[in-house]
């Protein structure tokens, strides 16, 4: 079971709607990867700040739901500051919900160093809670230790996911991932996210990127080419896609 965050841990936890400043082109010296090939070029900025902006629903009359952006969705109360700049983010820029759903405790922000390595090694845990009939979907690891993702940047592919044991929740294999996405291979990191809803649990779940099951794929890369749209999987019948929460950002790497 997890506890509803108090107005004191809501208020602890550091928010903004303010608009973040653009990237800032950064003067770091091209490195070269230990596996012999050429590290990616200087970015637009030197950290991705990922936003992992978690909204709960409190004041559902029957049921505990929780639902992760890292980018701004269609429906722009539930925005997410997530952008590439030359200083990480002490904390996250969340949109500030619909009046039923309001940013949760799970909320964080980590700022990654892309000169650093090869690879974004994009992490998606996804938990399931049986008490509360609920996912819940992180990709950062500064949050409760117990739904830490191992997201980081290397010149080593990750291709297990680590993730937080979950407490009384549990991680989802299936819908887990971890994707290690090449600097070197494009200008742009488009990163798309997929939100998920089933009307039978009141429940949303996102996904970042390609997991085990297509059937809830997102289509997150390193293009020469800025996405427009969000790939998404069509869900497996009960859990639907949700457009209006889903979305795409592209994001320079210089």
């Amino acid at each position: 079971m997890r506890v509803l965050p108090s107005s004191a841990a809501l208020a602890a936890t550091a928010l903004s709607v303010a608009a973040l400043a653009g990237p800032v082109p950064a003067a770091t010296a091209t490195a070269t990867a230990t596996d012999g090939a050429t590290a990616p070029p200087p970015p637009a900025g030197r950290y991705l700040n990922l936003h992992q902006c978690v909204y709960h629903g409190p004041f559902l009359p029957t049921s505990f739901d929780l639902m992760t952006t890292l980018v701004p969705s269609r429906d722009g109360r539930f925005s997410a500051g997530t952008d590439i700049s030359d200083t990480p983010v002490p904390a996250a820029v969340c949109g500030p919900g619909d009046g039923t759903y309001e940013p949760s405790v799970y909320t964080a922000a980590e700022g990654y160093d892309l000169t650093t390595g090869r690879y974004l090694n994009l992490h998606q845990c996804v938990f399931w809670s049986d008490y509360d009939q609920d996912h819940l979907t992180t990709v950062v690891g500064t949050t409760d230790v117990k739904f830490v993702a191992g997201t980081n940047v290397s010149n080593t592919r990750d291709t297990d996911p680590f993730c937080g044991g979950g407490g009384t929740d549990h991680p989802v294999p299936l819908l887990s991932s971890a994707t290690p996405l090449d600097l070197t291979a494009g200008r742009y990191l488009n990163l798309h996210q997929c939100m998920y809803y089933y009307e039978g649990f009141r429940d949303h779940f996102t996904t970042f990127a390609p997991s085990k099951d297509g059937r809830f794929r997102a289509g997150t890369n390193i293009s020469n080419t800025p996405d427009t749209q969000p790939s998404c999987g069509a869900g497996d019948g009960n859990f639907r896609l949700i457009p209006l929460l889903s979305g795409v950002k592209a994001l320079s790497l210089g």
